[in-house]
Parts: C-alpha cells; structure tokens; sequence
C-alpha cells in the first residue's frame, strides 16, 4: 500500500474549538483549515468542534491546530485518566511519569498510591491511544477510567488480589518445611553448622525452585518491564538479591559441595514475606480509598418518573433535563432537581456532613443521594449523569487523590535514583566482605541483605497515601479539596479575607426595623411601600414585599411607578403621591427626615429606606442582611489558630463597622468595589505572607484566585467554585477552621511517614551492610515498611470536624 493511501485511510480528527461565538467564527475556521494541502475540514458550532479529514501524506494534526490558533482561536488540552497495572514500587510510577512527559503536548502526574495516570494534553499533537501505547511501551498497562467504570476496576482489583493470596498460601506452604532449617543455623550464626541439614538439600532446591521462578515470576516480570524501559525499581532488587542466593545454592547442591552453605530457605522466604507485604498493602491502600467509595455506592440506581399520569420505575440513567420524578418516604433522592410540590425534610448529610435534616418546599433544589423523611417530593431533574452535586463532588474528590503534594517532590527526587544506588552499595558490601575479610558467605548475605531490606515504596506511599485518607475524610465533612498542594498550604496561610455578603452573613437582605412616624401604624408603613416595591426586582424591594406578605398584609397596586438607579423609587399608591428611598432621595424631594432616627439605624449596620406620602415624612425602614448565627463563633476559631481575619465589603463604613462588630473581626475594609477584591488580597501577602479567600460569589472569583488558598462557602456560584481551591458545602466559615485542622493533620501525617520511611533505609541499610541483619530478616522489613505507612496514613480516619 502506497504512503499516500495510508494518509488517505487514517481515522478522521475531531479536535475541540474554543472561541467560536457564531456562525462567521466557524465558517472562517473551516476555511483557514481546508486552505492547508491534504486536509477536509467541516467545523460544527453547536458542538464546539472541528472534524478533520487528511487526504495527503504531508498533512499533519499539529498543522491543523497551529491554523486554529493562527486563526484566534484556540484548541483546548484535554484530560484522560488511566488506571494503572503493572507498578511495583516509587520508581515505578516516576519512570512512567518520566515517559509520558516526554510526549509532545502532554503533562502527566503518577500517582503510585492510587495507580492513577492523570494526563492532560494537547489533542491535535498527541492522541489517547498513543498515551496507552506509551504506557504499554513503558511495561505497564493503562485502562481508561472514570466514576462509571470505578465498579468494574474495583471487581477486577478484588479478583487480582484473590489470585495474589492463592499464590501466597502455596509459596507458604512450600516455604514452611525450609524454615525448618533456621533453629539449626541460628544455633551456629547465619551460616550455621555444614553438612547437618534438617531438610535435605535435594528437597530444599525443589521447593525453592517454584516459589523462586512461579511464585515470583511477578518480580522478574516487572524487573524486566523496568529495565528493558531504561529504569530499576523495586523488582530489580528482589530478583537480584533472591536469584543470587538460589544460584549459589543450586550450584553447591548439584557439585555436592556439603562444605559449603546453601541459602534456599532465605530465597523462598525473602520472596513469601514480600508476597505478604504487598498483599497486606493492597488491603491497606484499599482502605485509603473508603471515602470515595461509600460516595461512590450513595448513587441510587433507579427512580420513580411520572408517565401519563402513573409512576414507572426507570434506570437513573435514562433521566433527563425537566423529567418529573417523586421521592417517596425513606427514598434517595435519584439526582439533582427542584421541588414542584410536596413538603418534607431531608437529610443532606453526605454533602454537608451536618446531621440535621433540611426542610424543602416548593422550589427549593434536591440534590442525588440525599435522603428523604416522611413527605413525599415530586420533582423536576436540574442535574442529571455527570451533571449532579454528587458526580461533581466525587470527581473532585477522585482528581485531590490523584494529584502530587509539593512536599513529595523530594520523594520523587530520591525515588528516582534509589535503585541504581541500592545496586552499587551492594556490590561494594559484596565486595569488601570477600576482599577485605575473606568471608564469602558472609559477603553473600550481607549484599543480599542490602538489596532486600531497601524498599523505595516507604517514600512514595508517604505522601500520597495520606493525601487519599485526608480528602477522603474531608469530603465526609463536607470540603472538597480541588489537589494535594491546597491541603498542603491551607495550615500556612496567616491572614484570611473573608467577603462579607454569603459568608459572614445569610446574603438574603430582610426587614429588621420598621419605624412609623407619628399618625402612621407599623402595617400602613409596610402595605404602602410594598406596593411601591413589587414592581422592582432589586433585593431590598423583594425583602419588603416579603416582610409584608409574611405578616399576611394586604398590598395595591401602585401606578406610574419612576425609579431612579440607586437612590429609590416614586409612584401613587391608592391616589396618593409616595417617594421611597435614601434618605438623600428624599430630602431631594423636599421631605425633611429626623435625622437622629436616621443616624442610629445607620449606626446599626441597617441600609434605610426613607418613605414619604404627598411629601410627609411616613417613616423608615431598616433593610439587613443578617449575620449568620455561627459567624462569630467561627471567627473565634480562626483567630484561636492564629489567623488575622480581615472583613471585604462593598457597604459603607458604619454597615462594614457593624457586622465586624457582631463577629468580632478587628480589620475590615469597606467601599470595596467587587474589581478591587483581588487588590486587596494581593496587598496582604506583603512580606510572603500566606493569604486565604473565603467568599460565595461571582464577584468573589477574582479575589478567589488570587490569594494563595482559597474557599467557596456553599453550594451557590459554579463560578466561584471553580475558582476555589477547597470548596465549603456548607455555608458555614466552620469549614474554614475545619480545612485547615484537616491540613495540619494530614502534613502531620506525611511528615511521620516521611520520617519514618527515611530512618528505615537510613538504618537498614548500613546494618544489613555491615552484617547485623540476615536476608530473612531483612525481607520481613522491608516487607513490612510499606504497611506501617499504609497504616499510620489510616490513623486520620479518626478525623473529624471540630468546634
């Protein structure tokens, strides 16, 4: 076949576009792209994409996106996440890590605890199936993942493990009758007393033969994958040192050298310990993975969908965009909606980590996997598949897990080279045992011993490990981490600016005060600016009306309603001129107000609202956004960690005084224009100063951005908690001081891990080197390493939120 027909018959391209704004956008695309010598192009608006055709040998995908851009627009990078099988240890993960970032357009992040590859790349310069080829080539296997195959990887891991236990309990088996050797030569040192074996040395090669070669096989096949790939890991150590022990003692048996050592019960039993050691790490890391499983298992199956007039039962995933569904008593709610009818309480405690259950009334949202009380909901679906606060909160949790804290770069760093390192210390202790002592099987042992006690697993379980528990249990709470290096910085930020509106306070404005003036009652007051404000959308006028619907009074219609932007409103009201608004609106009109009145509600932190009838004074009302009942409190916290908490608002002075009064904040800033946000905060890490965010906002996203760690409060804007590196369910500043307590346990953790897997081979090693330790010995350790970090990582499972 000619190259140009092999051009001609490669699979079409689609290649995400952003940018395009209308139909001009893509047609100019389409052209620029069908201009370039051997490529079709058709370019589709709606799905934001450009489908690509090559027709000649010199046509490439890196042309095509080079002509976007050049164009003005842009070809986004995409994300693919592979679960990995294959990997044995640290070193593992950092050459294929290493591999995949060689790729052009590509940046890849291992993670070993989580057998995760999470890749973003540019599509156009590579595509996903050369992404797996690249794994294949490295000697690994990688399978696309995500929340609906999690179920099949997690049976096809249970029955790997199954298949793993069964080879253990025969390398057991096989393994016990050598240990029979090990009183005799423990009597008489390592080596113990030549030519009085317990088990005869024929017998003792046939039962080590298979534990060596089809018990281990794994161990040579993942030596062979990681050197035929130009790295070593942790395969490489165990086969060196195990197929050095058997070889030697395979060629002692068959010359009958009964004056020599043998070393077969150290091979068999390096390899079984090991065997068990991973087994028991597999169940550990299983473990680290809790959290997300339990979210995982939370998704209901199937619901309840009305169809001409009766209820079918219906897989979730066949669910719409507007269907209408009902939640019967006890039921899960099956994805996200909002309520059209019914009354009931429901228990969001799997979002929000509070046990209360929340009331829900028509037009309130539902949201997947909650749990309904006694009332029956029926609901329309808002958010279906991938689109619902459950989907959206277990693929944070899943991207936290697989992302790499800062902290572990240093691991990374020693993982890389510990291997070769390991190697070259063992042909020196080899060496200076049979050179300098003239000990032969001492040297043996010893170099066998330094080769099976390093393990660079300890390291690059350290840190991720305990990353997967903290998330974990921070999505149990009701914080979703977006990575590793914002739980990392969240306990070294030393200001925290903190919006006012949403999070501080309830970000609803309501009446607080209603002061008639004399000849006027508290009801006429509130019936006739109701009718002049529900007309108007802007918050203050919804909380009027709402005070006055709420004490069941009756509101006209108002006629030739005028309002003026930012100042108030004027109309006649049963055939009566009024003019409401601020005080200086008023006094424009001529109305003269008492100002005492005026100055202690201002005093307060009440946004008044003047109201006057056929140019009278009637009387003010005081309009707040009141401060949630745990602010204070929550402050408090954050202050008893040593933070200072500086207070943003867009209020006026005496409002900002107010509420920073109430919370007990000592710095605030007022007038802050919603653009001046990110300012502000770039101002307080003068020094190197670590600065948090917390606000709920679209306005907020900026400052969000900007500061070192920040937080969305609630469930509210998407936009904010896209900007947001840890996102707060529940619209409390609690999870503030929460996710940072959650933090300074989590690096406490990775610091005692990272410790404890440094002192080990610290230690290990120069003593196997040196002769204190036997292989048998040295394999238990090292097999065990990995575990005890696994296991001090399990610890923050004990976690919870605080008060």
């Amino acid at each position: 076949m000619s190259t140009q027909e092999t051009t001609v018959n490669r699979a079409p391209l689609d290649l995400p576009v952003a940018g395009m704004t209308c139909a001009a956008c893509a047609a100019r695309i389409e052209k620029v792209l069908n201009r370039l010598p051997g490529v079709s192009a058709s370019v589709n608006l709606a799905a934001e994409k450009a489908r690509v055709s090559f027709t000649a040998a010199d046509s490439s995908p890196a042309q095509v996106v080079a002509a976007i851009r050049k164009a003005g627009f842009d070809v986004p990078p995409a994300t693919l996440e592979l679960a990995i099988s294959g990997m044995t240890c640290a070193a593992c993960a950092a050459r294929l890590e290493k591999v995949l970032n060689r790729l052009p357009g590509v940046d890849a992040t291992v993670n070993f605890a989580t057998e995760r590859a999470r890749l973003r790349y540019q599509p156009g310069l590579v595509l996903p199936e050369d992404l797996k080829q690249a794994v294949r080539r490295a000697g690994f296997e990688g399978i696309e993942t995500g929340i609906a195959t999690r179920e099949q990887e997690r049976l096809r891991q249970a029955a790997a493990w199954r298949v793993e236990l069964r080879r253990f309990w025969i390398s057991a088996v096989l393994t016990l009758p050598l240990l029979a050797q090990m009183p005799l030569m423990l009597g008489d040192g390592w080596g113990g007393e030549i030519g009085h074996d317990v088990v005869p040395r024929w017998l003792q090669l046939l039962l080590a033969t298979p534990v060596q070669f089809w018990v281990g096989a794994r161990f040579y096949r993942g030596a062979w994958s990681s050197l035929h790939g130009g790295g070593a890991n942790m395969d490489v150590l165990v086969v060196l040192g195990t197929t050095m022990a058997w070889v030697y003692s395979t060629i002692v048996t068959l010359l009958g050298r009964h004056d020599l050592h043998v070393y077969f019960e150290a091979s068999a039993t390096i390899i079984t310990l090991i065997l068990l050691g991973k087994l028991l790490e597999a169940r550990a890391k299983a473990r680290t993975t809790a959290a997300l499983d339990a979210l995982l298992r939370l998704q209901p199956k199937l619901a309840y969908v009305e169809r001409d007039g009766a209820l079918v039962v219906v897989s979730v995933e066949t669910l719409r965009p507007g269907d209408l569904f009902v939640v019967r008593a006890g039921d899960a709610v099956p994805v996200d909606g909002e309520v059209a009818s019914g009354e009931s309480a429901l228990n969001e405690a799997m979002l929000t980590g509070e046990s209360m259950p929340v009331d829900k009334h028509p037009g309130d949202q539902v949201f997947a996997a909650t749990l309904n009380g006694q009332g029956t909901l029926r609901c329309r679906a808002t958010g279906v598949g991938a689109h619902t606060m459950l989907a959206g909160i277990i693929r944070m949790v899943e991207q936290a897990q697989g992302s790499k804290a800062p902290v572990q770069r240093l691991a990374d760093r020693i993982a890389a080279v510990f291997v070769p390192v390991v190697v070259v210390l063992a042909a020196v202790t080899f060496l200076a045992w049979w050179l300098l002592a003239g000990d032969f099987a001492q040297a043996l042992t010893s170099a066998v011993a330094v080769l099976v006690i390093a393990c660079p697993c300890a390291l690059g379980l350290a840190t991720p490990t305990a990353i997967m528990v903290g998330t974990g249990q921070g999505a149990r709470a009701g914080m979703l981490v977006k990575n590793a290096e914002a739980l990392e910085l969240a306990e070294k930020i030393r200001v925290l600016a903190v919006d006012k509106t949403g999070t501080l306070t309830e970000g609803t404005p309501a009446v607080s005060d209603v002061v008639p003036s004399e000849g006027w009652s508290r009801e006429q007051l509130l019936a006739i600016a109701a009718a002049l404000e529900q007309t108007s959308g802007h918050p203050i006028a919804a909380a009027i009306v709402a005070e006055a619907r709420a004490q069941a009074i009756a509101v006209a219609a108002a006629e030739g309603t005028v309002a003026v932007a930012g100042k108030g409103v004027s109309g006649r009201v049963d055939g009566r001129s009024v003019v409401l608004g601020t005080p200086d609106f008023l006094q424009e009109h001529g109305v003269d107000l008492p100002l005492a009145a005026c100055e202690n509600l201002a005093a307060a932190g009440k946004t008044l609202v003047a109201v006057a009838v056929n140019g009278q004074f009637a009387g003010l009302i005081g309009v707040a956004d009141r401060v949630r009942a745990d602010s204070a409190a929550a402050v408090a916290r954050l202050k008893a960690r040593g933070l200072r908490v500086v207070m943003l608002t867009g209020d006026h002075a005496a409002t900002a005084a107010a509420i920073a009064a109430q919370t007990g904040i000592d710095d605030w800033r007022a007038g802050v224009m919603p653009g001046e946000k990110a300012a502000v905060v770039k101002s307080l890490s003068r020094d190197g100063v670590r600065v948090g965010m917390a606000g709920d906002g679209i306005n907020d996203a900026p400052a969000l951005a900007a500061a070192d760690v920040s937080f969305a409060i609630g469930v509210g804007a998407d936009v904010a908690m896209e900007a947001a590196d840890i996102t707060l369910v529940r619209n409390s500043l609690h999870g503030v001081a929460d996710a940072i307590d959650l933090s300074r346990a989590t690096l406490s953790k990775i610091r005692q891990n990272l410790f404890f897997a440094f002192i080990y081979n610290v230690l290990g090693i120069p003593l196997a080197a040196f002769g204190f330790l036997n292989p048998v010995l040295a394999g238990a350790a090292m097999a065990m390493s990995s575990v005890s970090v696994v296991t001090n990582s399990l610890l923050l499972r004990r976690w919870r939120p605080g008060r």
